[in-house]
């Protein structure tokens, strides 16, 4: 049976499918690995929600924008820390203040986008990332990221939106649990958007109650 199977894969070399079934082999591997798990966040503990305009809520109004929903569903006080138009630097650099003003048990990291519409240096991105979680984690804090998505021609040609993919590398590499494709499902979809890069209100609402998914799956959340 062995010989047999491996005949069909040498017939299969040929015509690409071998590699489609590699492939294949990888993702699984990928999805078989441990599942990165937070402490679980009780009810009433502080969270903060760190972040751009899309954190902010712009498009929509501050109760509903995404970290109010999350409010309501988590029994969280989600604090919104989100500023229109912040880069990476600018989050890192209000953090230490918000970090000893609010103390918070989680800390909801959605930022990037700027930096990469602005076509900023993605190195410099990572750098600011991983200064941002060693300050959280740091002062006692976990942190769970939220991927942005990658803007390209293509996205605003067809409106078909991917993850960076520096999202999922970072996640690895600094072993925090990521939340995939939100802003890319969402910001995708025109009926759940107020403009080109941001959400409204039932946008920001399905964006709250996919992270709200993740942050079970991730253990924060029972």
């Amino acid at each position: 049976m062995e010989r047999g199977r491996r005949r069909a894969v040498q017939a299969l070399a040929g015509s690409g499918v071998a590699a489609a079934l590699v492939g294949l082999g990888g993702l699984t591997g990928c999805g078989s690995r441990r599942a990165l798990k937070g402490r679980p966040v009780p009810a009433g503990a502080r969270v903060l929600a760190l972040g751009d305009s899309l954190t902010f809520g712009t498009g929509a109004t501050p109760e509903t924008a995404y970290p109010a929903v999350l409010g309501e569903l988590s029994g969280w006080e989600v604090i919104n820390a989100g500023v229109p138009g912040d880069t990476s630097a600018q989050a890192l650099a209000r953090l230490p203040a918000l970090l000893e003003q609010h103390k918070p048990a989680l800390v909801l990291l959605s930022i990037g986008g700027n930096d990469l519409l602005r076509r900023q240096p993605e190195d410099t991105l990572r750098e600011n990332i991983r200064r941002i979680v060693s300050l959280v984690q740091a002062a006692e804090g976990q942190v769970l990221l939220v991927a942005i998505p990658r803007p390209t021609i293509a996205a605003r040609v067809t409106s078909s939106l991917d993850d960076h993919p520096l999202y999922g590398e970072l996640s690895e590499a600094l072993k925090v649990p990521l939340h995939r494709r939100g802003w890319s499902d969402v910001l995708q979809d025109a009926q759940r958007r107020s403009d080109d890069i941001h959400a409204n209100a039932q946008g920001y609402r399905d964006f709250a109650n996919g992270l709200m998914a993740t942050l079970r799956a991730a253990g924060f959340k029972a």
